[in-house]
């Protein structure tokens, strides 16, 4: 697992963050609550600002000024994105149909809406433009972030795009590609239903 101040990033080794007992395990190690506030993850740039744990409904982006509230987001190659402000902490699930939907500037905005602006945002591990292979009309939607895979073909490094769409927020990248690195759950790798995830609350 990865940790932070107020902020964690799970690995293959804390199994399966779709699981009950995986959560308990993971929220006993952190020392917060095993109830989370999740969204439902639609790939797109909706956010939700929530004050109770539970389904927050079709949004890719949660918002809190609620202490000891966690917010969860469940990935195997997107990027789980943590941002922390003054008294407020937002949490975005981003691929890139999210980043193209505004997510991560969406939830900036409802946490200055709600509080203060973002101070920091960090980007969880996710596949990398080594292995992140897209057509032109991906890559073209983030000409900021084009990059190239391991073995030549055209791909986008979505923390590169993140960090285009952080408008300035200071963005720290955890590192690790989930589809070539040893550790992380990866769809595109295996297809597996198992799932990451990226986790904000106000320590």
């Amino acid at each position: 697992m990865i940790r932070l101040v107020g902020a964690a990033f799970t690995t293959a080794t804390d199994g399966d963050q779709r699981s009950p007992s995986s959560r308990e395990i993971v929220a006993r190690r952190l020392g917060i609550d095993p109830s989370w506030a999740e969204a439902e993850q639609v790939h797109g740039g909706e956010v939700a600002f929530v004050h109770t744990a539970g389904p927050a409904g079709p949004v890719d982006g949660l918002v809190t000024t609620t202490p000891g509230l966690p917010l969860a987001v469940r990935t195997a190659d997107c990027a789980g994105v943590v941002l922390h402000g003054p008294g407020v902490v937002g949490v975005a699930h981003a691929g890139w149909r999210g980043i193209a939907a505004g997510v991560v500037a969406h939830v900036a905005a409802a946490m200055e809406d709600a509080a203060a602006p973002p101070t920091v945002a960090v980007v969880g591990p996710h596949i990398g433009p080594c292995c992140f292979e897209v057509g032109a009309e991906v890559a073209g939607t983030f000409p900021e972030a084009v990059a190239r895979t391991t073995w030549g073909t055209i791909s986008v490094d979505l923390a590169g795009a993140i960090e285009a769409q952080a408008s300035g927020i200071p963005v720290h990248r955890t590192g690790g590609c989930t589809m070539c690195g040893v550790g992380w759950f990866s769809h595109r790798a295996t297809g597996t239903p198992e799932r990451l995830a990226s986790i904000a609350w106000m320590a």
